[in-house]
């Protein structure tokens, strides 16, 4: 099988739709709405342009229900743990979205999902195979890197080691990217869910 690499952050931060999508996340935050649907409140000329969520996603806290339905998403920042009233996730037929930061497992309240789960790294039927993470990390742009399981931001002088592991979340199971900062840290991430790759990897000889 052919080998697979996360996509390339090419998100256009100038555009009047990132810009219309910001001033959506403040609406929403401010007035303490409890979904989150951009593609119905702004349209999709508007949401079919959007590849990566800001980080100001953070903001919502008050937000139960992410409707991220018919995206083309590409990956989702880890500030979602911020999201601490998320209930209900829809990222259903995002077919670009093919794995989540391992904060999202931070969300307590997060009990229903809809996941395209055919698209997936590590899916049991589809077996899509992970990408190398020894040949190239993933960033996100505007934060720092910071350890999955104890939260310490990286310092310039450290590089976190990142791994793939597949858990459930809510009513799906789905590949997690998570940065850790030690061997302690890397020690007390939980194991893969039954019927998926154990121990927590790098991708790549998984094919």
């Amino acid at each position: 099988m052919t080998e697979t690499k996360v996509y390339r952050d090419k998100q256009d931060r100038t555009s009047k739709e990132w810009q219309l999508l910001l001033d959506y996340i403040d609406k929403v935050a401010e007035t303490g709405q409890e979904e989150f649907h951009p593609r119905r409140d702004l349209g999709l000329e508007v949401w079919e342009r959007i590849t990566v969520l800001p980080n100001e996603i953070g903001k919502l806290t008050d937000v139960k229900h992410l409707m991220l339905y018919n995206s083309h998403l590409e990956r989702i920042p880890p500030v979602i743990a911020n999201m601490r009233s998320l209930e209900v996730f829809t990222p259903y037929t995002s077919p670009r979205l093919r794995w989540f930061p391992y904060e999202i497992t931070k969300c307590s309240n997060l009990k229903e999902s809809t996941i395209s789960t055919r698209k997936l790294y590590g899916n049991y039927k589809i077996k899509l195979p992970f990408p190398d993470l020894t040949q190239a990390r993933v960033e996100f742009e505007g934060l720092k890197t910071t350890c999955g399981i104890c939260e310490k931001v990286q310092q310039e002088n450290e590089l976190y080691e990142q791994y793939w592991v597949s858990l459930r979340v809510a009513t799906d199971v789905v590949p997690l990217l998570i940065s850790v900062c030690s061997e302690a840290c890397f020690s007390l991430i939980p194991k893969g869910a039954d019927g998926y790759i154990p121990e927590p990897h790098k991708g790549g000889r998984y094919k």
